[in-house]
């Protein structure tokens, strides 16, 4: 089986719960949304990069292990465009794995779900993504929290934020996640601050807001990418 694969690199994972862990990014080709803060536009196409098999992906990724790697980050893109990809990529080759998704496509997302170890779902604001409908994106992307919590994957969502956010709308999601999911306990909120962090110069103290309003509904982290502070992939 082969698919199309943007790139494969050995980094420092800059985001979210796993931050400071020694990565292989496999991102993939393709994605079915159009963010307006998108860092890595060329993923967009789907036929962007190179036709990769399983066992080049994991000759690739084997070569750039190093002693202190924790996990393989699957990222794009969208990764689960290449849902079936992944399941055989993961069923032959025994990797702990980190997916980074929209969380869009909760079907695909049930195909590989129990062959990973960390989830991380990007939740959009209405503002984000003005191609679809926000109120089906995400009703989809609450399915595919309630999936991985079902299955005890652990998983935390992550909301990127800017300076003109409104702080309620941070709210409304927090309740509808806190709503679908029940208990909470185990399932964080990181606010990622929009980069550059010079946009925020006047407007830190909306993130304060912001936090707080999350915090009613769940546990919530302030964590901007620190890999763009390092100034690393």
């Amino acid at each position: 089986m082969k698919t199309h694969i943007n790139e494969v690199f050995s980094s420092i994972q800059g985001e979210g719960t796993l931050i400071g862990r020694r990565q292989v990014f496999v991102r993939f080709s393709g994605c079915n949304l159009n963010c307006n803060y998108c860092d890595t536009s060329k993923s967009r196409d789907p036929q962007f990069g190179n036709l990769i098999s399983t066992n080049k992906l994991f000759e690739k990724i084997n070569k750039i292990i190093t002693p202190d790697f924790h996990s393989v980050s699957l990222t794009g893109g969208e990764p689960l465009l290449h849902a079936d990809f992944i399941k055989a990529f993961l069923e032959e080759h025994e990797f702990k794995s980190l997916l980074e998704t929209n969380g869009s496509l909760p079907k695909e997302l049930q195909k590989i779900s129990e062959l990973l170890d960390y989830v991380s779902l990007d939740i959009k604001l209405p503002e984000h993504e003005a191609s679809n409908n926000w109120n089906d994106l995400i009703d989809l992307e609450l399915k595919s929290i309630k999936l991985l919590r079902d299955k005890e994957i652990n998983t935390y969502c992550k909301v990127v934020v800017m300076p003109e956010t409104k702080v309620d709308m941070i709210g409304v999601i927090a309740s509808k996640i806190a709503d679908e999911v029940q208990n909470t306990s185990k399932l964080s909120m990181v606010i990622q601050p929009v980069s550059p962090l010079d946009l925020w110069v006047d407007g830190t103290h909306k993130l304060f807001e912001i936090s707080e309003e999350a915090g009613k509904y769940m546990d919530v982290l302030t964590i901007p990418q620190v890999h763009k502070l390092l100034n690393i992939r």
